[in-house]
């Protein structure tokens, strides 16, 4: 039974006492005075009739709120959704979505990596270590916006070289329209504390930055991800030294993000360093349980095949067929120094052997570090005549700012400023 105040237009109804077998539909309402109301309603054969209800409110009954279809809805409302549900299944008619919509214009190698190699692994735990130059960023993009179309990715973290977050974001705005969030440590201030790595859906951090800070890994352990994406990951190195695991604090990061996301996906164009010990160790920031314990040889076997790719320069071809990279040729070329380039060879060499002498008598951190400067000063000699003379330029005005300022600490109080001839004789004893 219904009152009055639910009779509207749309609505099928039975008045029993009336037509106790027939159902009519509504089709205006009109109130005549508080207590009763004139219907005027269609019976089945579509012929209008009007009624006064008041004595029969009663025997009202709604049979459906209206008809099981209709044409009064919200069409925008209506194209939005039916746009929506488009865009949900487009993967299923266009399997190249990501290409077409993004600002790209990918390759073979690329192509196959996205939708042959990483789409139909799931999850993916994957090595992505193509060499410089493949395109590394272009097919994480192609993959996060797959992974968007399909409703299978709405949080991802990119983890890079401080160096890199702006490159990352630009490219992933630029070329695939995602717009990502740099952390920085003002995330982390303001009276009303805050979890971001909660908070945003699509963010860039620093790696040393989360590797360092106890305090943002903490705070990193709150939030799962549906993809981590890790950048240079070959800086999240581990090593076995004797029979102890020797790991860095960029490896037990990686540990750590290993576990907060589905999908984990490690860029880097040097994944092995020549140590398959070391290489197994990595290969356990995918897939823990299958690497897991020391690798000896003979015993264990890694394929990593199902795990990683890795293609070089020479294998990478257009869509024509024809290499994308020129053939690398790998010889030395004989030159004669003339006389101002072989005295500059020379003076630079004799320094580095008399100073490298020096340093053997110092302490071992210390040794380490003009060792490590002296090296660096051979190859800018073997880089250009330029590149040393810069070197040398820019050592010599760090050696005189620090000569000027020993100077002003050790002038007593009041006294005169010293000579320009003593300080030039003082610099030229420093600097030689």
């Amino acid at each position: 039974m219904i009152k009055l105040e639910q009779l509207k237009p749309g609505i099928i109804v039975k008045v029993k006492d009336i037509l106790p077998d027939e159902q009519v539909t509504v089709v205006a309402v009109t109130w005549e005075g508080n207590d009763a109301v004139e219907l005027f309603y269609k019976d089945t054969s579509g012929t209008p009739h009007t009624i006064l209800l008041r004595e029969h409110e009663g025997s009202l009954e709604i049979v459906t709120e209206g008809l099981p279809w209709s044409f009064d809805g919200d069409g925008g409302m209506f194209r939005l959704v039916s746009e929506a549900y488009r865009i949900q299944l487009a993967h299923l008619f266009d399997p190249y979505l990501a290409v077409y919509t993004s600002k790209v214009d990918p390759l073979p190698h690329q192509i196959e990596a996205v939708y042959k190699k990483m789409l139909p692994l799931q999850p993916l735990r994957y090595l992505l270590a193509d060499d410089p130059g493949a395109g590394k960023t272009i097919m994480t993009g192609m993959y996060l916006k797959e992974l968007i179309v399909r409703g299978d990715l709405e949080r991802c973290m990119i983890v890079c070289p401080g160096g890199l977050v702006e490159q990352w974001r630009y490219e992933m705005y630029d070329r695939f329209h995602l717009s990502f969030e740099i952390l920085t440590l003002d995330h982390f201030k303001g009276a009303i504390p805050i979890n971001p790595f909660m908070k945003e859906n699509l963010l860039i951090c620093r790696l040393d930055q989360l590797s360092r800070n106890k305090k943002i890994q903490e705070k990193l352990e709150d939030a799962n991800w549906d993809i981590i994406v890790c950048d240079e990951a070959h800086k999240m190195s581990a090593t076995f030294s004797g029979n102890k695991l020797s790991t860095t604090a960029r490896y037990r990061l990686g540990k750590l993000l290993s576990k907060r996301t589905r999908h984990f996906l490690l860029l880097t164009a040097t994944p092995h360093n020549g140590k398959e010990e070391d290489f197994q160790l990595f290969l356990a920031l995918l897939d823990a349980d299958r690497f897991e314990g020391r690798f000896r040889d003979g015993v264990h076997r890694v394929d990593p095949s199902d795990l990683m790719r890795r293609m070089v320069k020479e294998d990478l071809l257009k869509f024509d067929g024809k290499p994308l990279f020129p053939k690398r040729y790998a010889y030395t070329i004989n030159y004669v120094l003339s006389n101002s380039e072989k005295h500059l060879y020379d003076s630079v060499t004799k320094y580095v052997r008399e100073e490298m002498n020096r340093a053997d008598r110092l302490d071992k951190q210390r040794v380490n570090r003009v060792g490590f400067a002296l090296t660096i000063l051979q190859r800018r000699l073997a880089s250009s005549p330029e590149a040393i003379y810069r070197s040398i330029q820019n050592r010599r005005n760090r050696l005189e700012a620090r000569l000027q300022e020993e100077l002003v600490k050790t002038k007593p109080e009041g006294e005169m400023d010293l000579p320009i001839s003593f300080l030039n004789e003082e610099r030229e004893v420093l600097l030689s």
